[in-house]
């Protein structure tokens, strides 16, 4: 999980501070000691570790401890406030065109994720009611045009080639095809190389040159750290980028990159990979970032995935069965399908305050959402609208079609009757309830499975 060593470490820096009556300078300055070796080992560059710490101490020991805070809550308060304006303090959007196309070129090393992340956008981009056109200006890596066609089909956006032609001759003639169809949005994936070199950013430059860019959005590997802040820097100072988008936000990240990116560059991160999927791309919220990488959660993003995900007729028709008790098995196996829609599990309930903590060491098993599949699709259609009348011999010809036990049978009959009895007692509550929400389905124990 991103950012996972930072926060325990930041955590046990804080932890330090619960018992004090008050803050003197001399807790204060031990406590950004802390603070700073841990951004250190976060891979964040030296500088900006540096800087940071003393606009912390500086603040927390010219301001009076809140009457409602204690101590440790106010060194939080202010950490928070500081790493929110370090990232860049609120999110950067796309730049939008006086005479459309926005004509978005994206950049970067090879194998930093361009062609991946280009359909990642468009796809977002089409979401949002935009009609999106996908560029393949990189002619030299072998395949990356069928990568990108490929990818761009996956993700629902059109792609322009003109095979191995001159890319700033295919640029132009994208701006024009898409003036003449209609395409709003033109996303040039251009070529990388393994290391930064005159020959790249010479084509790069002609590119800009041609077409003249919105945004040249500038895509790093976030697991690389400090070298991301050097690469980010280079394409910077060589073509003015506008923006960063950090890739691999999921995997175990130290986070030294988003948290240099912005102060190394002055350019924004405005958008975050964070996974494989091509829905998992997020806007960059440094706020939220912050909250996250101080184990606050992230409530607002966790809300914008379900809302994306969930068809809003199919919320209304399940609130309804729910209002009148008519809730089945088949509602159930939607439900799941949602989530997993929404990606990553852990990543998910990483975003619920004081989960993530709980959840560290527990081994999550998605594969439950398949077995939870077979067992409810081992079943007749009366028997998923009806679960009353699964009886014993019924339960052993169901876990013999699915390759299950009886006893994953009784469980799953037994969670969703638990889950009815709570949707139930939700109803009242709220006009929408089930809206994805899973109530009744745990997530096993300290080192268990997940499920079955």
């Amino acid at each position: 999980m991103a950012f996972e060593g930072l926060s325990e470490k930041l955590s046990a820096a804080f932890k330090r501070l619960k018992n004090k009556g008050k803050l003197t300078e001399a807790d204060v300055k031990e406590a950004m000691r802390e603070v700073r070796l841990a951004l250190l080992e976060a891979d964040v560059n030296y500088k900006v570790a540096k800087d940071f710490t003393a606009a912390v101490s500086e603040r927390a020991v010219g301001e009076q401890v809140m009457e409602s805070l204690t101590p440790a809550q106010m060194v939080i308060k202010l950490v928070n406030e500081e790493l929110t304006k370090l990232m860049g303090g609120e999110a950067s959007h796309l730049e939008r065109a006086n005479r459309p196309p926005c004509i978005i070129m994206m950049c970067g090393l090879q194998g930093s994720g361009k062609t991946t992340h280009s359909a990642k956008l468009g796809k977002m981009l089409k979401g949002q009611g935009h009609r999106p056109l996908l560029v393949a200006c990189d002619v030299y890596r072998p395949a990356a045009i069928k990568q990108l066609q490929v990818v761009g089909e996956a993700a629902g956006v059109p792609v322009f080639e003109r095979g191995t032609a001159n890319p700033v001759d295919i640029a132009k003639q994208a701006v024009a095809h898409a003036r003449d169809h209609g395409n709003d949005y033109v996303i040039l994936d251009t070529a990388g190389r393994l290391h930064i070199d005159e020959q790249l950013m010479t084509e790069l430059k002609n590119i800009c040159a041609a077409v003249g860019p919105q945004e040249i959005l500038l895509v790093v590997d976030a697991m690389t750290g400090q070298d991301a802040v050097n690469v980010a820097k280079s394409f910077n100072e060589t073509l003015e980028i506008s923006g960063v988008i950090l890739t691999k936000l999921d995997g175990d990240t130290r986070g030294g990159a988003a948290l240099s990116v912005r102060a190394v560059t002055g350019k924004p991160v405005k958008f975050a990979g964070t996974g494989e999927k091509l829905d998992d791309l997020e806007v960059f919220h440094p706020e939220r970032m912050a909250s996250r990488i101080l184990g606050m959660g992230d409530v607002l993003s966790f809300i914008e995935k379900a809302q994306q995900q969930i068809d809003e007729r199919e919320a209304e028709a399940l609130a309804e069965k729910l209002r009148q008790d008519n809730f089945d098995l088949n509602d159930l196996l939607d439900q799941f399908r949602q989530i997993q829609k929404m990606g990553d599990i852990k990543s998910l309930l990483g975003m619920i305050p004081g989960v993530g903590k709980q959840i560290k060491d527990i081994d999550i098993d998605e594969r439950q959402f398949s077995r939870v599949e077979a067992i409810i699709l081992s079943m007749t259609k009366r028997e998923r609208e009806k679960p009353d009348i699964i009886n014993p011999s019924r339960k052993r010809r169901i876990a013999a079609g699915c390759g299950m036990r009886v006893e994953d049978v009784n469980r799953l009959l037994k969670q969703y009757e638990t889950m009815r009895q709570m949707m139930k007692r939700m109803k009242s509550a709220g006009k929408k309830g089930g809206r994805g929400m899973m109530p009744g389905f745990g997530f096993g124990g300290k080192g268990g499975r997940f499920g079955f």
